[in-house]
């Protein structure tokens, strides 16, 4: 059986594999529009800030052990064309190669703002977008040119963040600017974000939101400029635009694969488009919500990891399902992370749902044990059956926040209620938690309200 996948990040590598742990004869070839096969795009803010050296650490593998896998990897070959009656993919250089079953894998590509001047101006301007390897490559050149002491941000999500704190540690001055009134608007509630901004603040990054850039130009002298819609101008010697992504779906839809929840390819739990013998997965898909239980566009690299799974041993014969997602997300800026989990508020009320969120304010561990830190805690559950629809969190780093919004994760992928997160065995010495967790004595405060 011949299985042609195209696409060789998160979702394609992960189905190659899945398909060769099913059935080791099959034959998987893997279409790499670029040369940066199975690279981890997460990791790009810590290879830019310098933590991460190498470039080429950022390879979840690399290409030998991908091809010691049984993976055929065909690098710098883009697919232009797919025809599903003939069961063929068309390359850019007129290759025409057969398949008994196709994976697309194609991700998504940088939304572009309507903002004048962003057409025009590119690297070579000290303009860029922050998406593949090759971009990377592109924005460190520029930050190693001389004279570079100022950048700023369009875009206050996480890679907005993640970002502002790497060009920080790089020693560039740092202006970000998000058209929200909050920076991780689409993650947190603003009462979680302010500590983020503060965080931002104290590390020297000027943030300003309620700002929708209108153009970006350049000095005669060869700086930038930002201009708003409210006519105030930001100066700077490097430009970043990273306002989120869309689907890159031309290549399916141009097959005739239909389209779901954000634009992206609708597929079922079994990540099957209408296409015959045609899967997909990653961020090209919309994915099921587990709470809701209806498609939503949510591109994360962990649930790219397990459609690409589901996907390829599906292709292989399997009859998997894709259990679907909570949106489950962490971020680190600084020495601050933030997490989030299920639906906010606002969220649960657009979907029908009678909720209640509160906030509580716990220490990380026991006060008496020297370093405790407060985190800071909003549960939100259904007032009518009591279940838990979602959580965020915020504390300082080492105070294992990522370790609690995955208790609250697997709560809600479980349907537990409110009440009983105060049942949960969670561990507990003086150094690193307390009898009652900062997730329970919040539940607390849930309970006394509903």
């Amino acid at each position: 059986m011949r299985l042609l996948i195209i696409g060789g990040s998160d979702a394609g590598i992960e189905a190659g594999l899945g398909a060769r742990a099913v059935d080791d004869a099959i034959e998987v070839s893997l279409l790499v529009a670029d040369h940066y096969p199975n690279y981890s795009i997460c990791g790009i803010p810590y290879h830019v800030s310098g933590e991460v050296p190498q470039a080429r650490n950022l390879a979840h593998r690399d290409a030998d052990e991908l091809k010691a896998a049984g993976l055929q990897l065909r690098l710098g070959e883009r697919a232009v064309a797919i025809d599903p009656a003939a069961h063929n993919v068309t390359t850019a250089s007129g290759q025409r190669l057969s398949y008994d079953r196709l994976v697309v894998a194609t991700g998504a590509r940088p939304q572009r703002p309507p903002i004048a001047g962003l057409e025009a101006l590119g690297p070579d301007d000290g303009v860029h977008e922050l998406h593949t390897m090759d971009d990377t490559a592109r924005l460190i050149a520029s930050l190693e040119q001389p004279g570079m002491r100022s950048a700023i941000v369009i875009g206050a999500g996480y890679i907005g963040l993640e970002m502002a704190e790497a060009l920080t540690a790089r020693g560039l001055l740092v202006t970000v600017l998000e058209r929200f009134d909050q920076v991780m608007a689409r993650s947190l509630d603003a009462e979680q974000a302010a500590h983020l901004a503060a965080e931002l603040d104290r590390n020297g990054v000027a943030v300003h939101c309620g700002v929708t850039v209108a153009s970006i130009t350049r000095h005669d002298g060869g700086g930038l400029v930002v201009t708003g819609k409210d006519g105030k101008q930001h100066s700077g010697d490097l430009v970043l635009v990273v306002t989120g992504v869309q689907p890159d779906t031309e290549l399916a839809i141009s097959a005739g694969a239909h389209t779901g929840a954000g634009g992206a390819l609708a597929v079922d739990r079994r990540m099957r488009t209408n296409l015959p013998d045609v899967y997909a997965a990653g961020d090209c898909v919309h994915t099921h919500h587990r709470l809701l239980d209806q498609p939503t566009y949510i591109p994360l690299g962990t649930t790219a990891h397990k459609q690409g799974r589901v996907a390829g041993e599906n292709a292989a014969g399997r009859h998997r399902t894709f259990a679907g997602v909570l949106g489950t997300q962490v971020v680190k800026v600084f020495d601050v992370v933030a997490a989030a989990t299920g639906l906010r508020d606002a969220e649960a009320a657009q979907a029908g749902l009678s909720t209640l969120t509160v906030q509580a304010t716990a220490d990380d561990h026991k006060a008496y044990y020297p370093g405790a830190t407060p985190i800071h805690v909003r549960l939100t559950g259904d007032r009518r059956t009591g279940r838990l629809l979602g959580g965020q969190l915020i504390g300082r780093r080492g105070a294992e926040i990522a370790k609690r919004v995955d208790i609250l994760a697997t709560g809600i992928h479980h349907g537990i209620t409110v009440s009983e997160i105060l049942d949960l065995d969670l561990a507990y010495t003086p150094p690193l938690g307390s009898p009652w967790d900062a997730l329970q004595q919040t539940a607390r405060h849930w309970l006394a309200r509903a």
